[in-house]
């Protein structure tokens, strides 16, 4: 009935997009028809016609934004505001470039993709193609051996090496992929079916987008794909004269990574993208980033990354700032266990009063109640109380007994913890001691004092009012002090971080213990979240707590999650076989529009209704049954598993049965292509994972089509019909004949939670017997609803933890934005002009209210280094705003003075270096302190002669903002993660724990950023070259730009990268049945020294294109 009625309108919205779209394809067909009478040179001339008309396109928006950059840099620079108007003009007119690109695009996209269509022809149709050599192919002919120069003529073969195998270009475009191609351009995502030729789809709208020189990133999900991809097409887009590369084959931070980004068509995994976006904002000089701007990127198995792996957080970390002490983990941990041993004992006893005072209806808060309460403040998740708890009216008893030991700010709580060895404030995720733990904990004939912290400001000024001691005395004295506050504080910690791994984080439920380490998992999910560690000693305790070694502290220095990395781009699109059932969710976050692309061959695929069994033993007997019938009729069968457990026992009971059979799992990557291979020959049997299959090309073997072609099984329903969908995908490519089935138990994980009950009561009621089955469509469509009720509770939870995910992206935009300001500079005295006045703002708020004069006063002075002509008469008298901007202007005015005579100090010194240590000097590195803290400064000599000064103080805003920024954001990126924590036990109070983190995280990041406007305003305010400098300049040095320094940073790669391992068998998804001949992977023909180079210059390979090799 749905089917006529999409009919009657016109079909559905994937049908309509097509229509839409054939106009182009007949266009398309045309232009490909006429380029057949080219010469080589014409083809290949066409990308520099194309990019002409790009540029004449785009030259007036172009003309009027190099316009408006003039205009800002001709303004004075004390003229901020006006500058910072330009500015954002300039923004405006970028985001305009874009659509101009788009308009271009559009009207040349006919053209240039019949161009790609009849160059694959003609590397289809010859063994080689000849035309006029570039600079490009003569380079190329260096590194790549098909390709050859003879006198002023390049010449191509259409044979090389691609993933280690050579490979010989054989495929030309079908109509259905130059509709897929165009699906791309538009910014939509391709579902295409397997074996319909999504990498040969990419070379359309990448050749296309390539041509605007903004850059196009095609994404695969391994580094295999990466560059096995860029290899294999790169070939068509070097002969047509773009430029190819790929990041995995670079090192991290390095010129060859840099220059990947350049290449007009960029290659890489998923995760290496969004690491490099981190690096880029961590390093202190612009020269050192690798991105360029985010324009264009094309997903392959665009599901995979934008839905399964998209909240997978990438996590740059480093050492925290103090050094830890994990031997004393292991120290205190016999203590602690016999103290949390002790609260056990005691909690049972406070349980077992209270059941029988409550009982006998005393619930008094100060004897039965309290019973309760000191139960719950001792151990709150003891399985006993919680039972206790759940009970009808004892919820409200404990709330009303808290209730009164809180009021009077919290005056009668004292009595209710001197029972208690320690107390959990579970709201709050704190553990403190009582004196009475105090007590057990401190050993016999130990310092009383052990566990205590001393009052440091009692102590320090009796020392200083003590007469008897000599000043050198109370110095050394006061040092003792500080350093014995110091190891007690640091022993105090470690005793509240291990009595939280005890009490409040449970194995097997906050983490779980793998591989002799300990992972948390994520609460709302139930994902282990790799590289992921509890910051501020917490991960260490848990680590002491199981017995397993303890990993040296870390915290994150950076962060992003792939959703929100990808996010960030001009236009984004994607290819798969399988996006249809997560369309909404496409829509919902990205704004993907899905588009099904026709087979180019209708396929003929039976898809059969599922079979039900009981049980799984009855289920799996039929399988192998199943499976030997299938052999026996000479048809090849790919088994689809869940998991690799049951792979392997299918594999054992085929075994049993002596059925020879291959099992491809990502275990087994050095098998896959000769499994993949024959896997189409008749009565060839194979068993994969649905992770494994995917993705998986199998061409069939003689005589398999007659036979009735491939036959899938699956032996269970996955949650998500995506994967179902994928595995039956294998069979029926390109108008193959083939038949899947899946065999169900009511044993099954989806059975048991969707309806298995009803069906299984069905069964019982139809006496059916062991062994026997239920077949009908209703049930396979009942299953199939119940696996969409699955896929809406996933996206449901997904949803949720894209609103966590948002807050953290706002704030990471925000601050990545002025880290931006300060690393190239351009906008940088417009935040500083800010920060000047949000500090000066915030004096006045925080002092007004009180009238405390002379404490702001005295703030003044410690922030901006001056003394304010504001009185106290005016500062009672006035409004905050006025006094705010007299304060500002006071400030401001200050501190142009301080610039003032920097500049003057400096500029002497400069000049005498230049005089005295010659012209060779670039850079000179300029010490700076605000009597607390010293910075190394590097200026341009030359630059800070010939601006008097001021590009010395340009330098030294930008290091110490950065300095400043950095430092912040590593601490409130710590503060988040404990923050996510926390909020979780706001389910206790009924409360929705994300509204508390957003109002929470605004306050975190809106003190952060007070933090660090409040010390760039007060190191720049303070700021001087110390006087040995001055007096003695020889001490001022030449520098050199130091690269930032990530010796010490870890990236969770390793963990990011196993699941786009999973999708191994993609490695070999194009492989033919046929032999094929294996090669090492080559770097490139090896050239002599003195051999003539290969680029046909006539010139020996040293002085040449080997001018660089080592």
């Amino acid at each position: 009935m749905l089917k006529l009625i999409s009919k009657l309108i016109g079909g559905n919205k994937s049908e309509k997009d097509v229509k839409q779209i054939e106009p182009l394809v007949i266009k398309i067909n045309q232009f490909f028809q006429q380029y057949q009478a080219l010469s080589n040179d014409a083809l290949r001339s066409k990308t520099t016609e194309f990019r002409e008309r790009i540029k004449n396109h785009l030259s007036a928006i172009d003309a009027q934004i190099e316009g408006k950059k003039n205009d800002a840099e001709q303004l004075a620079e004390s003229d901020i505001q006006a500058r910072d108007g330009i500015y954002r003009e300039v923004d405006d007119l970028k985001k305009d470039r874009d659509k101009k690109i788009e308009e271009i695009l559009n009207a040349i996209l006919p053209e240039a993709f019949a161009v790609v269509k009849e160059t694959a022809r003609r590397f289809k149709e010859s063994p080689e193609l000849t035309a006029s050599a570039t600079n490009l192919d003569r380079e190329l002919s260096v590194k790549k051996d098909y390709i050859s120069i003879e006198g002023n003529q390049s010449i191509f073969k259409n044979a090389w090496m691609a993933g280690g195998n050579l490979l010989t270009w054989n495929m030309v475009h079908y109509d259905v992929q130059l509709i897929g191609g165009i699906v791309l351009h538009q910014g939509k995502i391709a579902e295409m079916a397997t074996g319909e030729g999504k990498t040969l789809v990419s070379t359309l709208p990448a050749y296309l987008n390539a041509l605007a020189g903004e850059g196009v990133h095609i994404v695969t999900v391994n580094d295999y794909l990466a560059k096995r991809d860029s290899e294999w097409n790169g070939t068509i887009f070097e002969w047509l004269g773009l430029t190819v590369d790929c990041i995995d084959k670079h090192q991290p931070n390095t010129a060859e990574r840099r220059s990947a980004y350049l290449a007009d068509i960029t290659y890489g995994t998923n995760n290496e993208f969004g690491f490099d976006y981190l690096r880029d904002n961590m390093v202190h000089n612009p020269d050192e980033m690798v991105q360029r701007k985010h324009h264009f990127a094309m997903v392959d198995e665009v599901d995979s990354v934008l839905i399964d792996d998209a909240r997978t957080p990438l996590i740059i970390s480093g050492p925290v700032g103090h050094s830890d002490n994990t031997q004393q983990f292991f120290d205190l941990k016999p203590r602690i266990e016999k103290l949390v041993e002790a609260q056990k004992r005691a909690v049972n006893q406070f349980l077992n009063e209270a059941k029988k005072k409550v009982a006998e209806g005393n619930d008094d808060p100060k004897d039965g109640g309290l019973a309760l309460f000191r139960a719950h403040r001792g151990l709150p998740k003891t399985s006993a109380l919680i039972k206790f708890l759940s009970e009808p009216g004892m919820r409200q008893k404990l709330q009303r007994t808290e209730n009164y030991y809180l009021a009077d700010q919290q005056k009668e709580m004292p009595k209710a913890d001197e029972e208690l060895y320690f107390y959990i404030d579970e709201k709050n995720n704190s553990v403190e001691l009582t004196d009475k733990g105090i007590q057990l904990i401190t050993k016999a004939g130990e310092d009383p004092n052990f566990f205590i912290i001393p009052d440091i400001g009692v102590d320090l000024s009796a020392i200083e009012n003590d007469p008897v001691f000599a000043s050198d005395e109370k110095m050394k004295r006061k040092e003792v002090l500080l350093n014995e506050y110091g190891i007690k504080s640091d022993r105090i910690h470690t005793v509240q971080q291990l009595l939280k791994a005890y009490t409040l984080f449970e194995k097997d439920i906050e983490y779980v213990v793998m591989d002799g380490s300990v992972k948390i998992v994520d609460e709302q999910t139930g994902r282990i979240l790799d590289g992921r560690r509890y910051s501020d000693g917490l991960h260490q305790a848990i680590e002491a707590k199981e017995n397993v070694k303890i990993e040296a502290a870390t915290q994150t220095y950076a962060t992003v999650t792939l959703q929100n990395y990808f996010r960030m781009y001009h236009k984004l699109c994607g290819m798969t076989g399988t996006a249809e059932t997560e369309a909404a969710e496409f829509w919902s976050i990205y704004k993907l529009d899905v588009v099904s692309v026709p087979t180019n061959i209708t396929a003929i695929r039976k898809d059969e209704h599922d079979l039900i069994y009981k049980t799984k033993r009855e289920k799996y007997k039929s399988v192998i049954e199943k499976i030997e019938e299938l052999r026996n009729a000479g048809r090849p069968v790919l088994v689809g598993t869940t998991s690799v457990e049951v792979s392997e026992l299918l594999s054992r009971m085929l075994k049993q049965k002596q059925i020879p059979h291959n099992v491809l799992n990502a275990k087994q990557h050095a098998r896959e292509a000769q499994v993949v291979a024959e896997a189409g020959l008749p009565g060839a049997i194979t068993i994969a994972t649905n992770m494994a299959g995917r993705g998986t090309d199998i061409k069939l073997g003689p005589g398999v089509k007659e036979a009735g072609g491939l036959a899938i099984i699956g032996t269970e329903r996955h949650e998500s019909r995506r994967v179902d969908r994928q595995l039956r995908g294998r069979a029926g490519r390109q108008g193959d004949p083939g038949s899947t089935q899946f065999y169900v138990s009511l044993e099954d994980d989806l059975m048991r939670m969707f309806g298995s009950e009803r069906i299984a009561k069905v069964m019982d009621f139809a006496g059916y017997k062991e062994g026997e089955v239920i077949q009908h469509s209703m049930i396979t469509k009942s299953i199939e609803r119940a696996q969409k009720k699955v896929e809406e509770n996933n996206f449901g939870i997904r949803k949720r933890l894209l609103e966590y995910d948002d807050i953290m992206n706002k704030q990471r935009t925000v601050i990545y934005a002025k880290r931006s300001h300060a690393l190239f500079g351009e906008r940088l005295a417009l935040d500083l002009d800010n920060a000047f006045y949000d500090v000066a703002e915030g004096l006045v708020n925080t002092f007004k209210e009180g009238g405390d004069f002379e404490g702001f006063r005295l703030e003044v002075i410690v922030n901006f280094g001056m003394d304010t002509k504001i009185t106290a008469e005016e500062f009672n008298k006035d409004s905050e705003s006025n006094l705010a901007a007299r304060l500002y202007e006071e400030a401001s005015a200050s501190y142009q003075n301080k610039r003032q005579a920097i500049m003057q100090n400096a500029v002497p010194v400069f000049k005498n270096i230049r005089q005295s240590q010659g012209a060779h000097i670039v850079n000179v590195v300029v010490p700076f302190s605000d009597g607390r803290r010293a910075l190394q400064v590097l200026a341009n000599l030359d630059k800070t002669v010939n601006s008097n000064g001021a590009e010395l103080v340009h330098a030294l805003e930008k290091t110490i903002a950065l300095a400043y920024i950095d430092e912040a954001w590593k601490e409130h990126l710590r503060s988040m993660d404990d923050l996510k924590q926390s909020v979780q036990t706001a389910y206790y109070e009924q409360k929705d724990p994300l509204v508390i983190y957003k109002g929470e995280a605004y306050m975190l990041f809106k003190q952060m950023d007070t933090g660090v406007n409040k010390d760039i305003v007060n190191f720049l305010c303070h700021a001087d070259i110390p006087m040995e400098q001055r007096q003695q300049p020889q001490q001022i040095r030449e520098g050199r730009e130091q690269k930032t320094d990530m010796s010490r940073m870890r990236a969770n790669k390793e963990q990011v990268d196993a699941a786009g391992q999973e999708y191994g068998a993609n490695e070999k998804d194009y492989i033919d049945p046929t032999p094929v001949k294996h090669e090492p992977v080559k770097v490139g023909p090896k050239i002599g020294r003195n051999d003539p180079c290969p680029c046909g210059s006539g010139k020996k390979y040293k002085n040449c294109h080997g001018r660089d090799a080592a």
